[in-house]
């Protein structure tokens, strides 16, 4: 295998972990939120939440 296919290879699995990692967090937010939480999953895209949850971990 070529080395610019090799790397090639290499920053696409890395992309692919990423998306994941993304796509995995969003859908973990939406759950806890939405039927942990009893809020609407939706929610969790509005700015107003990420500041209660941040302002809660600030202290």
């Amino acid at each position: 295998m070529s080395s610019t296919r090799y790397i090639v290879v290499t920053l696409l699995k890395i992309l692919v972990v990423i998306a994941l990692v993304v796509i995995l967090f969003v859908a973990g937010t939406m759950i806890g939120y939405g039927v942990i939480g009893g809020g609407d999953p939706k929610d969790v895209f509005k700015e107003e939440i990420w500041t209660h949850i941040l302002d809660f971990f600030k202290g």
